[in-house]
């Protein structure tokens, strides 16, 4: 399974005949559909994430998911303050809720699911510039409350978790007012003060040489082991990497994939060939193997596949494919890499990434997400999501969703 981490409002989930609305502070409400969804699904519809369960569809107040998506953090206005609480995938479950002073959005949970930064503003890794400001209060808290209420300088969106928890990896924007670059950071919680990552050999990153980048984060994944965070840049032309500031050589990175130790806390940055980033952000996609041993990148501009060795954090080879146009998705079964782009999926050898076999579905893909026993391909389309039989592409079943962005993946933990 590979499930994306978005980059790093209101929900509101539409399904079948009717529509199931946000009331006040209520953790969720549900409604019954004539079809049933075989496995729990977590999707993205306009405004937010939705719970598919069987015949039920939920909808989810300002969420955040967990990035193996078996736990929701959610949030709602009660009165001046905020309402929070998480949410089993799995069972539907809900906690009781806590209270926030304030008004506050959910931006990160932890790689185990227990806990949640929260910020005062909606701007996600993934959303684009944040406006301009010296200072950004930061919360932190799990279902039993709050646990570090961060005024932090500086102009901050947090990423993920540290491993232990005791961390927090933010993208802190430059210039703080008006900002046009961003750096990777790690605050540590207990005193709220940032500092640089580390390198692959785990030693500190000298002043001046921490990366700053311009570009386009496409997508993130998290390891199998949740252990190490994956994010695909794009479009990085003139790019040094902390490497290249250290030894002074020249970098001009277009793509690369940012590797992010949520454990050791060190980054490494494996760039990717030409013509990755040449073309649109859009047309690129990554996916992890179950075993979490090889990440795949393509491009279906150029119709290039990367099969980087995660041991090693290098590209071991590139392979060519059939060009597509449109958005690129990408996910890693059991024995087959899944790519679609426009109506078009491709099923390829996971491992000699050759014998494709290509099918037409009915509409744009917008996510693909494969089943834990790899019986099944979930196709993400325009208001519906389907399923496929992964060897012939002959479609399954279909459950129609209003308003579906992506499937952001498998609901419950593996």
């Amino acid at each position: 399974m590979t499930v994306t981490i978005s980059r790093r409002g209101v929900l509101t989930l539409l399904a079948g005949a009717g529509a199931t609305a946000l009331a006040g502070c209520q953790p969720a409400r549900s409604r019954a559909s004539a079809v049933t969804v075989p496995d729990p699904l977590l999707v993205r519809v306009d405004e937010g994430l939705g719970l598919l369960r069987g015949p039920d569809r939920r909808t989810i107040p300002r969420a955040v998911a967990a990035a193996d998506g078996a736990w929701v953090f959610a949030t709602a206005p009660e009165g001046p303050d905020t309402a929070c609480w998480r949410i089993d995938t799995a069972t539907g479950h809900t906690s009781a809720k806590t209270l926030l002073p304030g008004r506050w959005v959910p931006q990160a949970v932890s790689a185990d699911g227990t806990g949640v930064a929260l910020t005062t503003t909606g701007v996600t890794v993934n959303g684009g510039r944040p406006p301009g400001r010296e200072v950004t209060a930061v919360l932190v808290a799990d279902a039993g409350g709050v646990h570090h209420r961060l005024d932090l300088r500086g102009n901050v969106v947090p990423e993920a978790f540290t491993a232990d928890r005791t961390g927090l990896f933010v993208l802190e924007w430059l210039p703080a007012t008006a900002p046009d670059r961003y750096r990777v950071r790690v605050v540590d919680l207990a005193t709220g003060t940032p500092g640089p990552l580390s390198t692959r050999d785990k030693t500190p990153v000298p002043p001046g040489a921490e990366e700053e980048m311009r570009g386009d984060g496409r997508q993130a994944v998290l390891a199998p082991d949740r252990t190490i965070l994956y994010t695909l840049y794009t479009h990085q032309p003139g790019h040094q990497h902390t490497r290249d500031l250290v030894s002074g050589r020249p970098g001009n990175a277009h793509a690369f994939v940012h590797t992010l130790n949520l454990r050791e806390r060190w980054a490494y940055c494996v760039d990717l060939p030409h013509p990755f980033g040449e073309a649109a952000a859009a047309g690129h996609a990554m996916a992890i193997s179950p075993d979490g041993g090889r990440l795949l990148v393509a491009d279906v501009s150029s119709g290039t596949v990367a099969d980087i060795a995660t041991d090693e954090l290098t590209v071991r080879r590139t392979v060519p494919q059939a060009r597509g146009t449109g958005a690129a998705h990408a996910a890693a079964g059991t024995d087959r890499l899944f790519l679609a782009a426009g109506t078009t999926v491709r099923a390829l050898h996971l491992t000699r990434l050759t014998g494709a076999v290509d099918w037409q579905v009915r509409e744009p893909v917008t996510g693909l997400v494969t089943s834990r026993d790899g019986s099944r391909l979930y196709v993400g389309q325009r208001d519906a999501v389907s399923w496929h039989d992964p060897a012939t592409g002959r479609e399954l079943g279909r459950v129609p969703v209003p308003g579906l962005v992506g499937v952001h993946g498998l609901a419950g933990s593996a």
